[in-house]
């Protein structure tokens, strides 16, 4: 499977995530660059999920029907054409990092999915339900690691 360089002007791969980011700073939604999908690609779906969260892993963002010719997302906003799912704590859209106070850092991972079709996902799915749904179907895909500590 090809894959797809997504980054942020935020913060680099595997290195902290900016308060400014996390629910209880500004909880703005970071900004977000990726390559171009490969050919075929119809759609985009963006998911962001804290696998280290105590009630086992934690949805922040699920976009989906997002435009391949985008190539990004400015911080705060939602990337072209996408519509945005329920979270893990039942707001629409992006709700930033809150870990609990004293864990080591959480990890946040930030995966793009290039499909060659549309796939319907539940209005509140898992990050399981994600991965069962599109990591076989994809064309190529893109991740990137955020840490965040409290």
């Amino acid at each position: 499977m090809a894959g797809i360089n997504l980054r942020s002007s935020a913060f680099n791969d595997q290195a902290p995530i900016p308060d400014r980011y996390a629910k209880d700073g500004g909880n703005l939604s970071p900004p977000l660059d990726w390559s171009r999908p490969p050919p075929g690609t119809e759609e985009l779906v963006l998911l962001c999920e804290d696998p280290d969260a105590p009630s086992g892993t934690f949805v922040h963002w699920l976009v989906t029907g997002i435009d391949p010719v985008g190539g990004g997302v400015r911080g705060g906003e939602l990337p072209q054409g996408g519509i945005p799912h329920t979270n893990g704590f039942g707001g629409r859209g992006w709700d930033g990092p809150r870990p609990p106070v004293g864990d080591p850092a959480h990890r946040y991972f930030f995966r793009l999915y290039a499909l060659p079709e549309h796939v319907e996902l539940p209005e509140r799915a898992s990050a399981a339900e994600v991965h069962r749904r599109l990591d076989g179907r994809s064309l190529a895909s893109g991740t990137l690691l955020g840490l965040h500590q409290r």
